[in-house]
């Protein structure tokens, strides 16, 4: 065999790459990226958990508690468990014949595990007993509990992205969408066809996995599983037109995969699978501006909360306007493939 052969080859990977700079940008700057955020969120300190105090709490408690690096704030006990239910503080630390009593929020074990260390830091010194109470879950709960709806929400998500995304850059790469362009059929008619047909997919992906997840799998569900079908139905909704959003800019299925860690696995830090109260202003509205964000919030509401629509109402709603933003911006992306 000739050396010059294999050296040919290489020569031609190089210059193909070399040619196509939307590649060599995925390559050099995706995991730059990842990475920056992953400093950005793990470098945000320890998880301060917000404690709410009520009134007959023993004012040394109080400085004990902020020792232990909890965020406290007085209430009285009607708006301390108002706020626990809406999940706006971790804990309720009341005092009951002589003795503290701690009540967790409980759904998120690394949050309530804070909020024991805090709470028991500062009550160790005065040597009390401690009872604790959770609202949802118990101490059974652990991390697949916690963290399964973000990750089921993740996985939908991922694959509803990859595989509409490749699919229609294949749709355009075999000469299917500049044929249809041609007939009388406008932008938003074929944007609105192929999302049907990508939905009917979608519908039955979101069913399927949210049935396995919670039968045979075990994840937690306290609320109703119409609610849940119905975050991971339009979590997918938005996977799948943001995924025809971006292929429209790909030249290659590969391209297309290339955006999974710039546009899919970002999502996952800012989706409540770490504390991001700590994090910066700018670092929690990038979280605001990602449909997993919403659907991650929704998913726990539902299977961890046993909420309804009137706690996922907002993150419905949310997921809704991203879907009909992702779709008018690809009519306008069609643009580039014929102008009406």
């Amino acid at each position: 065999m000739s050396r010059t052969r294999p050296l040919a080859v290489t020569r031609r990977i190089l210059r193909q790459l070399t040619r196509d700079p939307r590649t060599v940008a995925l390559i050099l700057v995706a995991p730059v990226v990842v990475l920056w955020l992953v400093k950005l969120i793990l470098g945000a300190g320890d998880y301060q958990p917000r404690i709410a105090v009520l009134d007959n709490v023993p004012a040394p408690l109080h400085g004990r508690l902020e020792k232990g690096g909890a965020r406290l704030t007085n209430m009285n006990a009607k708006e301390a468990n108002a706020a626990l239910a809406r999940n706006e503080i971790d804990a309720i630390v009341r005092f009951e014949d002589g003795k503290p009593r701690l009540q967790v929020e409980g759904s998120d074990p690394t949050v309530t595990r804070a909020t024991l260390r805090a709470f028991q830091g500062g009550a160790s010194s005065g040597s009390l007993p401690i009872e604790v109470e959770y609202l949802h879950g118990s101490n059974a709960v652990g991390l697949f509990e916690s963290f399964g709806p973000i990750l089921l929400g993740f996985f939908v998500f991922l694959f509803t992205f990859l595989v509409s995304g490749m699919s229609f850059v294949r749709e355009r790469t075999s000469g299917t969408l500049e044929r249809m362009l041609a007939t009388p059929l406008r932008r938003h008619e074929v944007v609105l066809g192929y999302m049907a047909g990508f939905s009917v997919v979608a519908l039955v992906q979101a069913t399927v996995i949210a049935t396995v997840a919670v039968t045979l799998l075990d994840m937690m569900l306290v609320g109703r599983f119409v609610w849940l079908l119905a975050v991971v139905l339009l979590l997918a909704l938005s996977a799948l037109s943001l995924g025809m959003l971006l292929s429209a800019y790909a030249r290659s299925e590969f391209q297309m995969f290339q955006l999974v860690p710039l546009v899919a696995v970002p999502q996952i830090f800012f989706s409540g699978l770490l504390p991001l109260e700590n994090l910066s202003a700018p670092l929690r509205v990038i979280g605001q501006l990602m449909p997993l964000t919403y659907g991650a919030h929704a998913l726990r509401q539902v299977m961890l909360r046993g909420g309804g629509l009137a706690e996922i109402g907002l993150d419905l709603g949310a997921l809704a306007v991203f879907v009909a933003a992702f779709l008018i911006l690809n009519v306008v992306a069609l643009r580039k493939y014929r102008r009406l």
